[in-house]
């Protein structure tokens, strides 16, 4: 089974209309699993087929940068059950993953830390990454044991470390090098973040790229999102006016 589908490369929306960089947070699962009478193993199985389309899709339309939420710092306290088909989960995924990349354009970087997770999920992140890293398509990063406020301090204590080795000093510090200290270093900001289940929180994702991030929220369980959604969204955020603090 490939990974991501292959289709036909589908009619798209005006082209400057298009984010540069689009992040989901791919809410849903559990309750799309509890309403169907399924344990909650279904519900993100379900959840990563409709991931594979939408990646395909973003990058069939000309999104130069996807982040997509698969787990973060605060999942591990899910019930041990499900935390473990969740690992078992990402690794088939990424084992086909490096199949069918072979003949992709798609660059896959996975943000968050991996140090929690086994060797051979590590293992398979690495070889993800470096089989991709010399694509010129869509960068997909997959938000994996991430957390935004993690990142934030991971952040400061490698500068703090660098202005202590004389690297620079503590008036050098503004908005950009503070940037290229996180996961997202050299990527510009989202313009544009979903979120599928009708929730109304950040959920401690990208807190310092979204600064001036449109959010589309969609009353809609991640595993039932569409392309057709995907349209939707951008067409509401080609409808705002971004003025950046401006009049």
């Amino acid at each position: 089974m490939a990974w991501f589908g292959r289709k036909k490369k589908p009619e798209v929306l005006n082209e400057s209309a298009l984010p540069v960089h689009i992040g989901i947070i791919m809410d849903g699962n559990g309750r799309w699993a509890k309403k169907r009478g399924l344990p909650r193993k279904a519900g993100h199985s379900a959840g990563a087929k409709t991931f594979r389309k939408i990646t395909r899709y973003c990058s069939d339309i000309g999104i130069k940068y996807l982040t997509v939420y698969a787990f973060s710092t605060e999942n591990w306290k899910r019930p041990e059950d499900e935390v473990r088909s969740l690992m078992k989960l990402f690794k088939s995924y990424l084992e086909e993953a490096l199949e069918d990349f072979k003949d992709d354009s798609i660059v896959v970087k996975f943000i968050g830390d991996k140090a929690p997770f086994d060797e051979d999920l590590r293992n398979l992140m690495i070889e993800n990454e470096e089989s991709s890293k010399d694509r010129d398509g869509m960068v997909l990063n997959i938000a994996m044991n991430y957390g935004s406020r993690d990142e934030i301090v991971r952040a400061v204590k490698n500068i703090c470390n660098d202005v202590q080795s004389g690297a620079f000093l503590p008036e050098n510090i503004d908005e950009q090098l503070i940037s290229n200290y996180l996961y997202t270093s050299g990527q510009p900001d989202p313009d544009l973040i979903i979120r599928p289940s009708g929730e109304y929180r950040i959920s401690n994702f990208l807190l310092w790229q979204s600064a001036y991030t449109e959010f589309v929220i969609m009353n809609k369980l991640w595993p039932d999102f569409e392309t057709s959604d995907l349209d939707e969204a951008i067409k509401i955020y080609s409808q705002r006016n971004r003025r950046y603090g401006g009049v």
